[in-house]
């Protein structure tokens, strides 16, 4: 209603029986205020003029401004509150909760559609068709918006969530907002669930599960995604479980010595990542810039953490993509004037981050844990599970039943769930990582003609070894003769071939020349013993 300019008609100071008729008007229309609260709003002696308006459809609003901000509006005999006065009573009207892009439209003059709704742990709030509601933002409980619901919440539920929602009469940075002191929304922390809220809610959220996970994504036009998510990580050997379970003995996060920029960037690229991984299928591509921000990396924010883009170096989203496009993650291109479209992404770039040590997923996973208090008070070796690790872990018949896992269960699966890669290093030089199991170097000795018994060593090639060198190096050491083949059954792989028994030679040029640790290879204990020929 004012998204545009509006006219002004008249502005004059209240008089002292319109102040008393206002005063009832508002406790008729908002009968959860107080006396106090009321006598708060509208002030018995302080400074309130009328406002008599035309906005820019026409509509004749009457407006209310005290202090020099306009605190409620009123259309067609119906009273309305202003952002600012909801700031100072957030709780007045039910509220639902949106992403911070859909905001940008709403100041623009569109209503709400129900798929850009955030789905609360509690469920939406009760309302009816007709009723007034507030419209707050993910992460902060001021309300940014006011509309009038289109539906009630049961009819919401029953068209899962499509369709327009709200029709939206005033909003945060619109021009009934300007005409104040022009101030921003305050920070109010989401109201938390107690225990008793927590266990009804399985009894009654859950039953709509499905449909809440998909109205967890922000959808402008109802379109619901899906993805399947993909990670590289180095796998090592699982040792016990975690020593010390007990919440107490949590590790100091290492974010907080790094600044709000340095953990907005890392926020990020974490959900630029995430997004990528989990959501994003080639079929959905070219994808609006816009769309992916709202709704795919939003989605991907981890639970109680704000994405904000402004705070980070980057300060725009096209910038951060323009940065993402020179790693050749994606590729962006404006396919009509001022709208930037994702066209193509590198789903193989080796992208940072992805690699981890057994180790550092163990670590991660015991410090997730305990910062989100997930362990079973009653039982240290049981960690419960939140949707974050129902989803990564899980199978899908698992979902409703599995509610805890011991921490071996717990760290097992997770491994199990990334995949294997492995690093070489070599001084001098930079890693080299591949994905898979790394197979060991394999010496086997074999028959030849007449006899003859050779030495064969395969899988010089996954250690940075080349084999004509290996050979080379043999040949003069073993003064025998040395010949380089293709190895059988395995694509581009070569093997060296010497004469005679001589692990011996090899097993001191891998281990003494080259360093290379001796459970990386297999055959060692095949060298001649001593005092008998080779």
């Amino acid at each position: 209603m004012f998204a545009k300019a509006f006219r002004v008609k008249s502005n004059t100071a209240i008089k002292g029986s319109d102040r008393r008729k206002l005063r009832a008007d508002v406790t008729t229309a908002f009968p959860t205020l107080g006396t106090d609260q009321v006598s708060e709003l509208v002030p018995g002696k302080e400074e309130l003029n009328i406002v008599k308006l035309y906005a820019y459809k026409g509509d004749a609003v009457t407006v209310y401004v005290s202090g020099g901000n306009p605190i409620l509006f009123e259309l067609e005999k119906n009273l309305y509150p202003t952002v600012y006065t909801l700031w100072s009573y957030p709780d007045l009207l039910p509220t639902f909760t949106t992403w911070p892009l859909v905001l940008e439209k709403l100041v623009g003059g569109a209503d709400l559609m129900l798929p850009g709704l955030v789905m609360p742990p509690a469920g939406l709030p009760q309302v009816q068709k007709g009723d007034l509601c507030a419209i707050s933002l993910v992460g902060n409980r001021a309300p940014v918006a006011i509309g009038v619901a289109a539906m009630s919440t049961a009819e919401m539920l029953t068209s899962g969530l499509k369709g327009r929602g709200f029709s939206v009469l005033h909003t945060y940075q619109d021009h009934l907002w300007r005409s104040g002191n022009k101030s921003s929304p305050p920070s109010i922390a989401p109201l938390a669930l107690d225990s008793a809220d927590l266990s009804e809610e399985k009894g009654s959220v859950q039953v709509d599960s499905t449909l809440q996970g998909d109205m967890r994504h922000m959808i402008l036009k109802g379109e619901e995604e899906n993805g399947e998510a993909h990670q590289a990580c180095e796998e090592k050997s699982l040792s016990e479980a975690p020593e010390d379970t007990s919440t107490g003995g949590l590790n100091q996060d290492s974010t907080e010595s790094k600044t709000l920029q340095e953990q907005m960037d890392e926020l990020l690229q974490q959900c630029f990542l995430h997004a990528l991984k989990c959501r994003v299928k080639k079929a959905d591509l070219p994808l609006l810039t816009s769309t992916f921000l709202g709704c795919h990396m939003f989605s991907c924010c981890p639970e109680g953490r704000q994405l904000d883009i402004k705070k980070s170096s980057y300060k725009k989203l096209s910038k951060f993509l323009q940065q993402m496009q020179q790693e050749q993650i994606i590729q962006v291109k404006e396919l009509s004037k001022g709208v930037e479209s994702i066209v193509a992404v590198d789903w193989k770039h080796p992208r940072k981050g992805s690699f981890l040590e057994g180790s550092e997923v163990r670590t991660i996973i015991i410090n997730y844990a305990k910062k989100n208090d997930l362990v079973d008070a009653d039982n240290k070796n049981l960690v419960k599970l939140d949707p974050i690790l129902c989803d990564c872990i899980l199978e899908k018949n698992e979902q409703h039943t599995v509610m805890k896992l011991t921490w071996d269960s717990l760290l097992t699966r997770c491994l199990e769930k990334l995949q294997p890669a492995y690093q070489v290093t070599f001084p001098g030089q930079e890693p080299i990582v591949k994905k898979g199991k790394i197979c060991p170097i394999d010496i086997t000795l074999a028959q030849r003609a007449s006899n003859k018994k050779v030495t064969v060593v395969r899988n010089l090639e996954a250690y940075g070894l080349d084999p004509y060198s290996v050979a080379a190096i043999l040949q003069q050491r073993c003064q025998a003769s040395t010949t380089v083949t293709s190895a059988p059954g395995a694509k581009d792989s070569l093997q060296v071939q010497i004469q005679g028994n001589q692990v011996h030679h090899l097993g001191w040029l891998l281990l003494e020349e080259y360093q290379l640790p001796r459970k990386h290879i297999q055959g060692l204990e095949k060298a001649p013993k001593p005092g008998k020929k080779k």
